[in-house]
């Protein structure tokens, strides 16, 4: 009988026990062997994200239509196994959903809130109220009645249609500026109250939701005064806010740790929960220093700025990895204020930033690489939890 058999350098009892048995070669010893590498292999299997940080914070991901449609089963896989909190990446946004006035398309958000049902998890509305990816005949509403009525239909017909299946409505959407002020985008055409009537109508519709303000850059100090000033707003005139979620697309080369804990700190002591809902790490140079996510950004490409095209460095991968570790002992210190940590994207074929500010590149900001296997990164986040 002739076994062959790889164990990890660094398992030394693994090694042990094979010097054991080629001394022995008996049939018994071998198969007491196959069965401790078999539950070796299992004990691996059954570490996860979700698992690991199961007493902290959800953990979970974007989901895009392909993997609300379960055509890709290694994603399908994956998706079970890492996460227990889902964000639809684009088919809630007002855009895809209400094309025409009057006209919904609810087809890919019914069967991703039915994702989420039938696998247990946490889902999230995304979003109710934001300027960008608006239907083409919204933006070109001009009169103020016209916009209300938008904007109302709009909250009562989605919300309605998935009240008391949606865990936590991100209501209003990166409606400030870097200055903290308001963004003039065609809601504050109805002045800055728009944000108290969405949230107060989203609470009418959908009372057993969480209700969360949605913005980039709000860990940043000038923002995020305009953040609170938001919240305490809402608070001050009876509305229901639950959370503030801190959207977290940031940069290896820019992380701001200390910027990061003070904005977990001072939106936690609103009363408020913390989310991160949108979290990515870009390896790539960025055009002038470029921060946030505003879609309406996007700049010409040069060879320069796509330095990855054929791999990720190791070295690079190592600083990620680092990042990524610094970010969750953050999380883990401040985790009775964190609600969630959502990954925006499943792996790093699937993420955004391969398209933003600069179409066409090849980015590695998530914890998975483009074959769904788990890169650095993700063992560095796991190890935390070990």
């Amino acid at each position: 009988m002739s076994i062959s058999l790889s164990v990890h350098s660094g398992n030394s009892i693994g090694f042990k026990i094979l010097k054991y048995l080629k001394m022995k070669k008996t049939l018994l010893f071998s198969v007491i062997f196959i069965v401790f590498l078999s539950q070796m292999g299992y004990n691996q299997q059954q570490i996860s994200l979700k698992a690991a940080y199961k007493k902290d914070f959800l953990i979970g991901t974007a989901l895009g239509a392909e993997h609300i449609h379960e055509r890709n089963e290694v994603a399908n896989h994956l998706i079970k196994k890492e996460f227990n909190a889902i964000t639809p990446e684009n088919h809630m946004k007002s855009g895809l959903i209400h094309p025409e006035w009057g006209r919904y398309d609810f087809d890919i958000a019914d069967k991703y809130v039915a994702y989420g049902k039938k696998n247990g998890m946490y889902v999230v509305g995304h979003t109710l109220v934001w300027h960008s990816q608006l239907p083409k005949f919204a933006t070109q509403l001009q009169n103020v009645d016209s916009i209300r009525s938008f904007m109302t239909e709009h909250i009562k017909t989605v919300a309605s249609r998935y009240a008391g299946q949606i865990n936590s409505w991100d209501v209003v959407n990166e409606a400030l500026n870097e200055d903290g002020t308001m963004r003039k985008s065609i809601f504050l055409k109805l002045g800055e109250g728009y944000i108290k009537e969405a949230f107060d109508l989203a609470a009418k519709i959908d009372s057993k939701a969480e209700l969360y303000y949605n913005d980039y850059n709000i860990e940043q100090p000038a923002k995020r005064k305009g953040a609170i000033g938001i919240i305490k707003k809402l608070q001050a005139s009876g509305s229901k806010i639950n959370g503030v979620g801190i959207q977290g697309h940031w940069s290896i080369n820019t992380l701001n740790l200390q910027e990061i804990e003070d904005a977990i700190i001072e939106f936690s002591n609103l009363g408020v929960k913390v989310a991160f809902t949108e979290l990515d790490l870009t390896v790539l140079p960025n055009p002038w220093d470029l921060k946030g996510a505003d879609i309406n950004q996007n700049f010409e490409g040069n060879p320069q700025m796509n330095p990855y095209i054929n791999g990720l460095p190791d070295s690079v991968g190592v600083v990620l990895a680092e990042k990524y570790e610094q970010l969750f002992k953050l999380f883990l210190k401040h985790k009775d204020k964190i609600s969630r940590v959502t990954f925006w994207g499943v792996n790093d074929g699937h993420s955004w930033l391969n398209g933003f500010p600069i179409r066409n590149r090849t980015n590695y900001p998530l914890l998975f690489d483009r074959n769904f296997q788990p890169k650095l990164a993700y063992q560095s986040v796991i190890n935390l939890k070990k």
